[in-house]
């Protein structure tokens, strides 16, 4: 096969172009509320098989991805590059009203409500 670079698999709903009809309907499931991969372990459902597999990890006690530096492992892939940022010491994520910098988007996130008047969180 060659790749031409083609897209002609429109998606109706968001009109995203594709090179293939599995990518299409692949595509076509975030627009509806279908879960049809369902863990065998709780029953939660999810949109996509790889989905599933990521988290059946946390029935399986599974931690694939190891950090070289310390040895710890986790169960995504994701958890292991954040961690990697504590020996590295990376802040990508940088406030843009104060210029403090982060390791990962959640503590952005949380720190930016500190700038803001309201407060999602109160006192009981």
């Amino acid at each position: 096969m060659i790749h031409t670079g083609e897209r002609p698999y429109e998606c109706p709903q968001c009109g995203k172009r594709f090179q293939s009809s599995s990518s299409l309907l692949k595509n076509q499931s975030i627009h509806t509320d279908e879960k049809p991969f369902r863990c065998p372990d709780c029953r939660k459902g999810f949109k996509h098989n790889c989905t599933l597999i990521r988290h059946w990890c946390i029935h399986t006690g599974e931690r694939p991805h190891k950090c070289g530096e310390c040895g710890m492992s986790f169960n995504q892939r994701f958890s292991l590059i954040c961690h990697q940022r504590t020996h590295t010491k990376e802040r990508p994520y940088e406030c843009e009203q104060c210029g403090k910098s982060f390791s990962d988007r959640s503590n952005l996130n949380r720190h930016q409500n500190t700038h803001a008047e309201e407060r999602p969180y109160k006192c009981g």
